[in-house]
């Protein structure tokens, strides 16, 4: 998938980004939890993954 795209969503809608680049698993679940504890962890966290 288009990095540009997978940033674009990592911004906006974190979980959804991580789900693309990684699937489900223990990635997923650690960005749903920080979006739902904080939203700014869980975007560093989904730009981290993409990035990578």
């Amino acid at each position: 998938m288009n990095k540009l795209i997978l940033i674009i969503l990592a911004i906006f809608l974190p979980p959804v980004a991580v789900f693309l680049q990684k699937g489900v698993g223990k990635d997923l679940a650690i960005n749903v939890l920080l979006c739902i504890l904080m939203f700014l962890p869980g975007v560093i966290h989904a730009l981290w993954l993409i990035l990578k």
